[in-house]
């Protein structure tokens, strides 16, 4: 149990950290949404949840509640930094597709769990492929590119780890650069075609669309071994760091205490992503080994996709750092899928 919380505790402190110096107000909201995620994540020690996953309808109850928001956000939300995403009620924003990632999880690892023999099958794959590409066509419509690519790390992380045969593995990844040819041309709007391209071209544009990543490299090229301290860092003091409590976390962090502090949270992050595949293993049903393998998908691929839009290696897609960046939603449900794992790990 404390192999878990460890890693987890550094992670988090450095997130209160980092937002009491960049906006106190959001440290003290991510204090409460931490607390009670982690009320969530002991309670589930307590409680057997694998006799959930022997009723089939209520994991699919879920998926469908999550779709069933994702549908009505999309036309009665208000528009919040350009996207429908984010039902507004009063101090509490709350982001339908943060549940659709824990959704995506849960009825992969039952679905596969029965199926992974017959991987090979199409109308597995078809099917296996309906349940991602449905969500993420919804959130893409909203427009949010980010979570779209976590919905598909999530789906393709399970069909690595199923069996699949390597032909059909070449063959899918064939299928995914058709699809990205039909997206860079009739999907992607010129906002996000022109950050695609910004990757490859960094030093175009630095007060447009490569503003985010340039101020962001310099806050982490500027900061040394140590950093410049608590409150000193001057990329996020002076606002020239863009959303420094979500987006660009890291390289907030990272300004005001240095590599060092960097590398021990990126240390702790993998920890927490060994012991959460150490539970797995040791699992005894296939349901648990998935549950475990989707989590550590969620949580890997998402930082992934946070530090490397930071540093420029990918577009800035807007993917939070897990249990690092501010955020109600993504929190809860962060801690709501640690705590299955939690308690995986007690009934092991």
């Amino acid at each position: 149990m404390v192999s878990l919380f460890v890693p987890l505790g550094v992670i988090f402190a450095a997130s209160l950290v980092t937002l009491s110096s960049v906006a106190f107000d959001r440290s003290v909201l991510q204090a409460i949404w931490g607390t009670l995620g982690l009320g969530v994540m002991i309670a589930f020690r307590f409680f057997d949840w694998r006799a959930v996953f022997n009723q089939a309808w209520l994991v699919r109850a879920l998926y469908g509640i999550a779709i069933a928001l994702l549908v009505l956000v999309y036309f009665t939300a208000p528009e919040i930094r350009n996207v429908r995403g984010w039902f507004d009620w009063g101090p509490v924003h709350f982001q339908p597709v943060e549940l659709m990632k824990a959704a995506l999880v849960l009825i992969f690892a039952h679905y596969f769990s029965r199926k992974h023999v017959a991987i090979a099958h199409w109308k597995t794959l078809i099917t296996s492929f309906l349940y991602f590409a449905i969500p993420a066509g919804l959130v893409a419509l909203q427009p949010d590119l980010g979570s779209a690519l976590v919905l598909f790390g999530i789906w393709f992380g399970f069909i690595l780890v199923s069996g699949l045969p390597r032909n059909r593995l070449v063959f899918l990844v064939g299928l995914g650069a058709v699809g990205s040819l039909v997206l860079w041309n009739f999907i992607f709007q010129d906002y996000q075609r022109a950050r695609i391209v910004g990757v490859f071209y960094p030093e175009r544009d630095q007060l447009g669309i490569n503003y985010s990543v340039a101020q962001s490299k310099i806050a982490i090229g500027s900061a040394g071994w140590w950093g410049k301290g608590y409150g000193q860092g001057s990329q996020t003091q002076l606002k020239f760091l863009t959303e420094p409590a979500t987006d660009f976390i890291f390289p907030a962090f990272v300004e005001e205490w240095g590599l060092l502090g960097g590398f021990l949270v990126l240390g702790a992050f993998f920890a927490l992503l060994f012991r959460i595949l150490s539970v797995g293993l040791r699992a005894e049903r296939n349901v648990e080994k998935f549950i475990c393998l989707g989590t550590a998908t969620v949580f890997a691929w998402q930082c992934i996709l946070n530090i490397g839009s930071a540093l420029g290696l990918f577009p800035v897609v807007g993917v939070t750092f897990p249990f690092l960046s501010y955020g109600g939603s993504s929190l809860l449900t962060n801690f709501f899928l640690l705590g299955i794992v939690n308690a995986i790990a007690v009934r092991s």
